[in-house]
């Protein structure tokens, strides 16, 4: 009997164990796989927000340039623009890094997150670089702020890559927002007659904006244009609360 109780006590101080050690280990895994998650979230970020000033600013630093002799007024706006963008973007990066801080450090909290405010400027500087933005917003509702960032920076992207690939060029940019789904619609004409070729739209800009439309099991296509041109198409469906549908 003795033998018996000794046996059963030994048994259920294994299964504690292996319980326990199970439990730690699941625990390590959501973490690292939490961290992992957080990483790629904030490598996303500094993509996007990189992308889309250094493109910006290469395009008018080019401009200035070029015209440094002829048109000293154009070189002047040129680095107003230049300046403008770079301190607008060590202020984006200010905060993206601040997501890496393990602490929480309240004056983050404040620090100002894009939205859907923020596409005029979006709109403004794609102009600045030779884009005709035509900008439109059909708000239906207000967007819980996760998606109207992720909103953002798809339009902020794709703007960025019309300016790499297209400009100067025309584009059209639509938001439609309902309520149930957020629809983003991107279409730009292609570089204007005698512009050199250049390499279309690609690379970790399309993955990115693929990405956060998969986020919230929506949809994403992107292609070239019969007509000419590039068009991206982004659907966004989420709950009152912000939730994924």
């Amino acid at each position: 009997m003795i033998g018996v109780l000794l046996a059963a006590g030994w048994a259920v101080g294994t299964a504690v164990r292996w319980k326990r050690d199970t439990t730690a280990r699941l625990v390590r895994h959501l973490a690292e796989a939490a961290v992992a998650d957080e990483r790629r979230r904030i490598a996303r970020e500094l993509h996007d927000v990189i992308g889309h000033s250094m493109s910006l600013i290469a395009v008018k630093a080019t401009v200035a340039n070029h015209v440094a002799d002829a048109r000293p007024h154009e070189v002047r706006a040129a680095l107003a623009v230049i300046e403008q963008t770079s301190r607008s973007t060590l202020t984006e990066i200010h905060r993206v890094l601040g997501l890496l801080r393990s602490d929480s450090d309240p004056q983050q909290a404040h620090l100002p997150v894009p939205g859907m405010a923020d596409l005029p400027e979006l709109a403004a500087h794609a102009r600045s670089a030779g884009v005709e933005v035509d900008l439109t917003v059909r708000e239906g509702a207000e967007l819980p702020p996760t998606v109207a960032m992720s909103v953002y920076r798809i339009v902020q992207q794709a703007l960025t890559n019309v300016i790499t690939h297209a400009a100067p060029t025309r584009c059209s940019v639509s938001v439609d927002i309902d309520g149930r789904e957020t629809a983003i619609e991107v279409v730009d004409d292609g570089p204007r007659l005698g512009r050199p070729p250049r390499a279309g739209h690609g690379g970790h800009g399309l993955i990115g904006m693929r990405e956060r439309a998969k986020m919230y099991g929506g949809t994403f296509s992107a292609g070239r244009r019969p007509e000419g041109g590039f068009r991206v198409a982004v659907r966004l469906p989420y709950g009152q609360s912000g939730t994924k549908t």
